[in-house]
């Protein structure tokens, strides 16, 4: 879960000097003189933002086979036998509770069936499936359907097909590519061979090898484009072309029509061109991604503050209601977040004082008895860098302390708990709570996983974060 922070960059447009001709020409060419169109640019970039930072992994994962995150071809399960590590870069807040299983999905040609097998009641797993616009369409797992097994039939926008015989449920998805992100709880490192266990049995197919049938002709092959850095899609005027792309994949919703034909003004749209060949166009252009990261900004501020929590940014389309800025934060924060129903992200930014977290000093959180963070699966605290929101290497490789390390912990004279946030050890005797900082700025995200109604409606709150003099 992680809230950078963003540097506004500051432009000089020299608007009042540009000679009529120019204004002329650019109004031509987008339909937009610059004053517009930097207004349409700031809104086009907080609704693609997520769908071009999803393709940037999704290439990573399913696409680019020299990328060291590379996970497999498209419609392809992958299990991932651990948990994540600083070695892991690809994507901001990785989880390291959870071992994952990964499948990047195709559906143009034909509906994909997930398999899960039975799996025992006390060890949670989910499957959440994730499309293009990055709204938490649907969930399979111990929450949503169970932990008894069965198959479940993933169809794209196009498909008009009946329920297949052995199909549990059918799940439409609103994009033709999209992400299915699976989650199977390791109780401890000694557990990994059973989590594997598990993998192995959970299975992806095209609907008609489900089925025993030929399989349709395949769509055809899509020449994906190269992603943008991280760094060049906060400023590169390229980002649009990206986003053209990615829109080809995702059939308009009837709630953006208008928006749609807005954003069109400035070459923004399925397999469309933005037109930056006017240096005053090129400028509005930039000026307007900065301006949606001054918003993104004023966000930040509120989500620090705890006015806007992360089960208020993910979620179904119906949830968030269009609200595309709470999108963008959601992205920003740590892409491919849970709905909070499935899980929730307390995040630790500041200390009791609001100052922001930093290595070079020393902090405690402590827990009451009878008031650890109300799960009916698990709880955890990962501790992040900044501005990467990457795991953090140290001497004990500890990413993270959680509930399954209860029996390891030491307990206060009150029955409560104490954790150490800190660069250096606290000491032998409270190494076993310690966790480790870097030497600079960081945050630490709380998740629940599968949260209790006390922790949704918030009559519980997490303590603070203390800093020790």
């Amino acid at each position: 879960m992680n809230m950078t922070t963003m540097t506004r960059r500051t432009l000089l447009c020299g608007i009042a000097l540009i000679p009529a001709l120019q204004y002329t020409t650019a109004r031509a060419q987008t339909g937009a003189t610059p004053e517009e169109a930097r207004a349409i640019a700031k809104e086009a970039y907080i609704y693609g933002f997520p769908m071009v930072d999803n393709y940037r992994i999704q290439h990573a994962y399913f696409v680019d086979t020299k990328n060291p995150e590379y996970k497999g071809p498209w419609n392809t399960l992958v299990n991932i036998p651990r948990v994540y590590t600083p070695a892991d870069t690809a994507i901001q807040t990785p989880n390291s509770d959870t071992p994952y299983s990964m499948i990047g999905m195709d559906l143009r040609t034909e509906p994909m069936v997930l398999t899960v097998p039975p799996i025992e009641k006390s060890r949670y797993f989910s499957i959440q499936l994730i499309d293009a616009y990055t709204f938490n369409f649907a969930y399979i797992g111990s929450r949503a359907t169970g932990n008894d097994g069965g198959s479940f039939l993933i169809a794209g926008p196009g498909w008009k097909g009946e329920t297949p015989k052995g199909v549990k449920e059918v799940i439409r998805s609103e994009t033709e590519l999209l992400i299915g992100a699976y989650r199977t709880q390791l109780f401890n490192p000694d557990d990994l061979d059973n989590v594997k266990k598990i993998q192995a049995e959970y299975r992806a197919e095209p609907l008609s090898k489900f089925l025993g049938q030929p399989a349709p002709a395949a769509a055809p092959a899509i020449d994906f484009i190269r992603p943008l850095s991280p760094a060049d899609e906060k400023t590169s005027p390229e980002f649009f072309n990206i986003l053209n792309f990615v829109l080809q994949y995702c059939p308009t919703d009837p709630s953006e029509t208008d928006l749609m034909a807005r954003f069109s003004r400035i070459g923004v749209g399925a397999g469309k061109t933005i037109d930056v060949s006017s240096p005053e166009m090129k400028t509005a252009i930039e000026q307007g991604m900065a301006d949606a990261w001054t918003d993104l900004e004023d966000l930040r501020k509120q989500v620090d503050a705890g006015k806007i929590t992360s089960g208020d940014m993910f979620g179904t389309r119906e949830f968030l209601k269009n609200n595309y800025l709470y999108r963008m934060g959601a992205a920003v924060l740590g892409i491919y977040g849970n709905s909070k129903q499935e899980a929730m992200y307390p995040v630790y930014a500041v200390d009791t004082d609001g100052k922001k977290l930093d290595g070079a000093n020393k902090y405690t959180v402590h827990f009451e008895a009878d008031k650890l963070p109300p799960v009916n699966a698990f709880w955890s605290l990962t501790m992040y860098d900044l501005p990467q929101s990457l795991l953090v290497a140290n001497p004990i490789n500890r990413y993270l302390l959680n509930s399954p390390m209860l029996p390891q912990f030491l307990k206060d004279a009150d029955g409560g708990l104490t954790f150490y946030i800190q660069n250096e050890t606290p000491g032998k005797d409270k190494e076993q709570n310690w966790l480790p900082a870097p030497k600079g700025p960081f945050f630490i995200a709380m998740r629940l996983y599968w949260p209790k109604s006390e922790a949704l409606d918030g009559s519980w709150k997490q303590p603070p974060m203390r800093r020790e003099v």
